[in-house]
C-alpha cells in the first residue's frame, strides 16, 4: 500500500457496470395476487428461516407489534389478523432480519477495493453489520474498534473543527422520532443546523408546496378517507411496487363507487388491476380493476394537463354549469379570478400538445372530475422530482380548491411518503432551517440556545464537503452516496472529508466511498428487541399522513454488539460535553420515556405521547384537514399561477426519468427481477418507445451509453440495454440508482433544492 500523503482508496464509487443476463418477458396487467405471496414467501424464507419469519411477518403492522421498516403507508385502525404487509415489505423485514452477518474477520478478508466491485445488490446481500468498525487513513481494510473509542474518535475530531458548520449531519428516513428527536437536540447543542435529511430527495417539493398554499407541508387526509372517496387521482406515482399496501384502500373506493385516474408516463401494472391475496379472487378470479382512466402524460407535462382540465371545467362556468365550490372559493380562497385570467392565455392546442395526452382521455378525466367533489390527489416523486416540482404540485393544489376538495371527510392532499418515519423526522425537529418557535421551546424545556443560522440542505452539503469547507459527514441511516444527484461528484466531496461516520444495519457503498477515517457503527433493526438501560423499550413513528404509534421489536438482535440508535446519539453527546451540559443525555438515551416527555414539549403538535402512541396510536394536529388556513397571510389558502415547464430539447434528446424496480426499495437492491414490467435479471436497462428505437437505428437488445449535458458539463453511464415499452414518444425510463450519475447536482427544484431525477436530457451513445 501506498503510505505517502497521497494515498487513496481505488474504490468504484458506482459499482460494477456489468450485465447480468437480461430476460424479457410481458408486463403484467395485475399486481399482487399468489405470485406476490410466493415472492414474499420465497424471500422470506431463505433470509430468515420458517420459525423466524412467520412469527415476525404476524407481528408488523399489528398494534403491539413493529411498524414495517419499509415505506410510511399508514395501517389500519384494525390491522388484518391475516397479517398486515405487502411483499415489499416481507422483502424488507428478511433483508433486515437476515440471519448473516458479518464484522471483523469478513472485513479482515475484503478490502474496500475488493468489495466496491460487488454490485449494491451483493453488497447488501453480505448480511447484518455485528460490531463496530473502523477504516483507518491509509487503510484499506475494516477493522474492529471498541464503542468507547469509536465515541472518543469522533468526539476529538468534532473539537478539532474550529467551527461547527464544518461537520454535516444527515438522517434516513428509517430512524425513529426518539432517535432522531435526540439527533437534532445534539447538532443543536454541537453548534450547526446543518441537517440534511432524506426528505430534501424526495418530498421537499410537497412540504414547500402545501406549505405555500395550504399552511402545512404535509398531506391533509386520513386512511379512511380514501374509502369514501368519489374519485382518487394518482399523479406520479407506482403504488404496486413501491406502497403496495394502498391497493387495499383503492379496492375499498372502487367497492363504495368511487373512480380513480392514474396520471404518468407509465401505465403500471398495480393501477390496472389488484388480486388481493386475503380475499379469495385474489387467488383464483381476475381480480379489482382499479383505474377507470390513465393519463399517459409525457414527463413533467403535468401543469399543461391540469391547466387544460381545470380550462375545461372553466368552460363548463361559463356556458351556466357550476362545476366549482364557489362558497368555498370566496370564503376559503384567494386568487381564483387571477388564475381564471391567466387560464386565457393558453390555447388549448398548446396545453394539449405538451401534454401529450390524447383529447378524448382529456375530456373523459374532465367529466368525472366536473361530477364529484369528493376528491383525494396522491402523488409521489414522479411530481416532486422536477425543475418545476413545487408548482406542479401547486397545480394540483389549485384543482382541489376549484373543487372545494380540502378540509372535508374523503378528499384532500395524498403526498405518499417513501421511508418509513421520513415525515416523523421532520415533525420532531429535523431540518436545516431554523424555526423560531422550535428554537424557543428548545430553549425552555432543553436548557441551551440552539444556533439561528440556517444550516446546509442535502445540495449544500454536497456542495461544502466537495469544496472542503465541511470535513466530517455523519449519517443516522442511510446510504448518502446512492441516493443523492450526482454520483461521482457526491463520491468526491465524501472522500474530501476527514471523517465520514456511518450508524447502519448493513453494508452498502457508502462505507467504502469515504473519508480519510471512516466509522461504521452498527445498530438495531425496527424488528429486533430493544434491551437498552435494562428494560424492553419501544420507540414512535409517524406515518404518511400524520398518525403516531408505537413501535416495539420482537427479535433477537442480530449481534450482541449492536447499540440502539438512540443510546449511540446519547453516548455520543455524552462523550462530547463530558457532563457540560443541561441535558442529561445518558439517562434520555437508556429511558426512551423520557425522551418522549421531551418530544411532547418541544416538537409540535405531540401530546402525552408514551399512553397515545399505544394501539392504533394518534393523529398530530392538521390545519388542513380541518379546512382551516388560519396560518397564511389573510387567513384563506391560496389559489396560484404557475408557469408552464420549459425543457428544451435538442433534436438528439429524449427526456429520462429515474425509477425503482419491483425488486428494490429506495436504493436497497433486493434482487434483479422487474416483475410487473416483465423485466428480469437486469437492471441496466432502458425503456423506449418503439418510434424513438427506430427513428435512432437502433434495435431491442442494443447497448447504448447514456449521457447527459449541463452547464457545459457531460456527464455519461454506461452500458444500458435498449428494451421496448409503452412510454410517451420523447421519454425514457431506466433504474436508479444505476442513472443518478447523470443527474447535476446544481439542477435542483426552485425553493425546494429537490433533485431533477424525474426529468434529465440525455442523449445516447451506441456502444
Amino acid at each position: 500500500m501506498n503510505k505517502s500523503d497521497s494515498f487513496s482508496r481505488n474504490v468504484l464509487a458506482r459499482g460494477p457496470e456489468d450485465f447480468t443476463g437480461l430476460r424479457l418477458g410481458e408486463p403484467k396487467d395485475f399486481a399482487a395476487g399468489k405470485d406476490g405471496v410466493m415472492a414474499a414467501l420465497k424471500h422470506s424464507l431463505k433470509e430468515m428461516g420458517a420459525l423466524r419469519s412467520f412469527r415476525s411477518l404476524f407481528k408488523m403492522n399489528q398494534k403491539e407489534g413493529f411498524d414495517c421498516p419499509s415505506c410510511a403507508w399508514p395501517n389500519p385502525e384494525e390491522p388484518s389478523s391475516l397479517g398486515e404487509f405487502c411483499e415489499n415489505g416481507a422483502k424488507a423485514l428478511a433483508d433486515e432480519a437476515t440471519i448473516s452477518t458479518i464484522g471483523g474477520n469478513f472485513f479482515s478478508r475484503y478490502s474496500v477495493e475488493e468489495l466496491s466491485r460487488y454490485s449494491d445488490y451483493e453488497l447488501n446481500r453480505l448480511g447484518r453489520l455485528s460490531e463496530p468498525l473502523i477504516l483507518r487513513p491509509q487503510s484499506i481494510y475494516y477493522e474492529p474498534i471498541e464503542w468507547e473509542d469509536a465515541f472518543r474518535l469522533i468526539t476529538d475530531q468534532l473539537k478539532e473543527l474550529g467551527h461547527p458548520d464544518k461537520a454535516i449531519f444527515y438522517t434516513s428516513g428509517r430512524s425513529s422520532n426518539e432517535a432522531a428527536f435526540l439527533y437534532g437536540m445534539f447538532i443543536r447543542a454541537f453548534g450547526t443546523n446543518n441537517m440534511p435529511d432524506c426528505s430534501n430527495m424526495c418530498h421537499e417539493s410537497s412540504g414547500v408546496a402545501l406549505s405555500e398554499t395550504l399552511g402545512i407541508g404535509k398531506g391533509s387526509i386520513t386512511l379512511e378517507d380514501l374509502y369514501g372517496a368519489e374519485l382518487i387521482i394518482i399523479a406520479g406515482q407506482n403504488p404496486g411496487t413501491n406502497h403496495p399496501r394502498m391497493l387495499s384502500a383503492l379496492e375499498k373506493c372502487k367497492e363504495n363507487g368511487g373512480k380513480i385516474i392514474s396520471i404518468n408516463p407509465l401505465e403500471e401494472a398495480g393501477l390496472v388491476r389488484f388480486k388481493n391475496p386475503q380475499r379469495s379472487k385474489g387467488w383464483i378470479g381476475q381480480g379489482s380493476p382499479i383505474s377507470d382512466l390513465h393519463l399517459p402524460v409525457n414527463i413533467n407535462q403535468d401543469i399543461p394537463l391540469i391547466k387544460l382540465i381545470i380550462k375545461r371545467l372553466q368552460n363548463f362556468e361559463k356556458q351556466g354549469q357550476p362545476v366549482f365550490d364557489h362558497d368555498f372559493i370566496q370564503h376559503k380562497t384567494e386568487g381564483y379570478q387571477e388564475l381564471m385570467d391567466d387560464l386565457d392565455r393558453y390555447s388549448k392546442q398548446e396545453l394539449s400538445a405538451m401534454s401529450g395526452v390524447e383529447e378524448g382521455k382529456v375530456e373523459q378525466a374532465v367529466q368525472l372530475i366536473a361530477d364529484r367533489k369528493k376528491i383525494v390527489i396522491c402523488w409521489a416523486m414522479g411530481l416532486t422530482q422536477h425543475k418545476n416540482g413545487v408548482e406542479t404540485i401547486r397545480e394540483y393544489v389549485n384543482l382541489l380548491l376549484l373543487k372545494g376538495s380540502i378540509g372535508k371527510p374523503n378528499a384532500g392532499t395524498c403526498p405518499v411518503r417513501g421511508h418509513s418515519n421520513v415525515q416523523g423526522d421532520r415533525s420532531v425537529g429535523i431540518m436545516h432551517y431554523v424555526d423560531k418557535d422550535l428554537n424557543q421551546r428548545i430553549e425552555k424545556h432543553m436548557g441551551f440556545v440552539p444556533p439561528a443560522k440556517p444550516g446546509l440542505d442535502t445540495v449544500g452539503s454536497m456542495r461544502a464537503m466537495h469544496e472542503g469547507k465541511a470535513k466530517i459527514f455523519m449519517a443516522l441511516g442511510g446510504n448518502f452516496l446512492m441516493a443523492a444527484s450526482d454520483t461521482d461528484y457526491t463520491a468526491e466531496a465524501l472522500q474530501n472529508c476527514d471523517l465520514t461516520v456511518q450508524v447502519s444495519t448493513k453494508l452498502n457503498r457508502s462505507h467504502l466511498v469515504t473519508g480519510k477515517t471512516a466509522l461504521i457503527l452498527p445498530t438495531y433493526g425496527r424488528s429486533e428487541k430493544d434491551m437498552t438501560g435494562g428494560q424492553s423499550q419501544y420507540v414512535t413513528t409517524e406515518n404518511s399522513m400524520g398518525r403516531v404509534r408505537q413501535s416495539k421489536g420482537i427479535l433477537r438482535p442480530a449481534s450482541g454488539k449492536l447499540k440502539s440508535e438512540p443510546e449511540i446519539v446519547s453516548a455520543l453527546a455524552s462523550a462530547y460535553f463530558n457532563g457540560d451540559h443541561p441535558v442529561d443525555w445518558d439517562t434520555l438515551g437508556t429511558d426512551y420515556d423520557l425522551i418522549r416527555q421531551k418530544i411532547d414539549l418541544v416538537a409540535k403538535g405531540f401530546e402525552n405521547t408514551r399512553k397515545k402512541a399505544q394501539g392504533s396510536g394518534y393523529y398530530l394536529p392538521n390545519n388542513a384537514r380541518d379546512g382551516n388556513f388560519e396560518k397564511l397571510a389573510g387567513g384563506t389558502a391560496k389559489i396560484t399561477i404557475n408557469a408552464l415547464p420549459k425543457h428544451q430539447l435538442a433534436k438528439d434528446e429524449l427526456m429520462l426519468m429515474t425509477i425503482r424496480s419491483h425488486d428494490q426499495f429506495n436504493t436497497t437492491i433486493y434482487g434483479l427481477d422487474d416483475r410487473y414490467r416483465g423485466i428480469y435479471n437486469e437492471r441496466r436497462i432502458i425503456m423506449m418507445n418503439e418510434a424513438d428505437i427506430e427513428s435512432r437505428g437502433l434495435q431491442s437488445g442494443d447497448v447504448v451509453h447514456l449521457s447527459s449535458a449541463y452547464d457545459g458539463k457531460i456527464r455519461t453511464a454506461h452500458n444500458f440495454i435498449v428494451v421496448p415499452y409503452k412510454i410517451p414518444q420523447g421519454n425514457t425510463a431506466a433504474y436508479f440508482p444505476e442513472t443518478n450519475p447523470l443527474v447535476p447536482y446544481n439542477h435542483f427544484a426552485d425553493r425546494s433544492r429537490t433533485p431533477i431525477s424525474k426529468s434529465i436530457r440525455i442523449m445516447l451513445h451506441r456502444r
